[in-house]
């Protein structure tokens, strides 16, 4: 049988999820994995350079086909910060949930701590660069080096709430993972009440006509 030669990313992605689901664990070699689905070796390397890195793309995929069908929806491009948040966790866990048996598969062995899974390198990247650019409002200190451990410390915090829903997701046995819906839905809102800013900054405002009262009747 001639070998393929149009071999993509998504047909190797594919290849290797079906593999790993279907005998537990990684090809033994790239070899022996090219020649069970038919593809010369030197195909593989044209895209990947190791089983690990293909692994950390995935879960970056995972996360572009998120962002690129939110990208498309005009009712997303209206929304405010934490209903485009929201959107992107109800969208990116249907996507999961999709692949399941997979994630499973990859993080089930680091459930108990994903926070430095190597796999999960590349979806970190892309995530925390997604808060970035979302625009969340934070208080203005009027200090770049705080400010940008304040802007530090969002993408983390973002980063680890998101870890921590996919523990909760991982755990879940509700039919349709309702109850990890209502994590997301009651985490999200939490953490934006808590970063709600307009309270504080008419504190603020109230202090500073305050002292300039003050200042004005002495």
């Amino acid at each position: 049988m001639a070998k393929k030669k149009n071999i993509t990313t998504s047909d190797i992605i594919t290849f290797y999820m079906d593999y790993v689901l279907e005998h537990n664990h990684q090809p033994k070699t790239v070899y022996a994995f090219a020649k069970a689905n038919n593809f010369e070796e030197h195909k593989f390397y044209e895209f990947f350079g190791s089983f690990e890195a293909i692994e950390k793309h995935i879960f970056k995929v995972f996360f572009d086909n998120t962002h690129n069908a939110l990208e498309k929806n005009k009712d997303y491009m209206s929304f405010d910060a934490r209903n485009k948040l929201l959107s992107f966790y109800f969208t990116f866990f249907e996507n999961l949930t999709a692949n399941r048996s997979y994630v499973v598969y990859a993080l089930d062995k680091h459930k108990t701590s994903l926070k430095g899974l190597q796999s999960l390198s590349e979806l970190k990247g892309a995530f925390t660069n997604y808060i970035e650019h979302l625009d969340i409002d934070l208080i203005e200190i009027k200090q770049e080096q705080i400010d940008r451990i304040q802007r530090r410390g969002l993408k983390e915090s973002a980063w680890l709430q998101l870890l921590l829903t996919m523990k909760f997701w991982i755990d879940d046995t509700s039919a349709g993972f309702e109850k990890t819906d209502i994590f997301i839905e009651k985490s999200v809102n939490t953490c934006f009440d808590v970063l709600d800013v307009a309270p504080i900054r008419s504190l603020i405002d109230f202090g500073k006509f305050i002292y300039k009262e003050k200042i004005h009747m002495n």
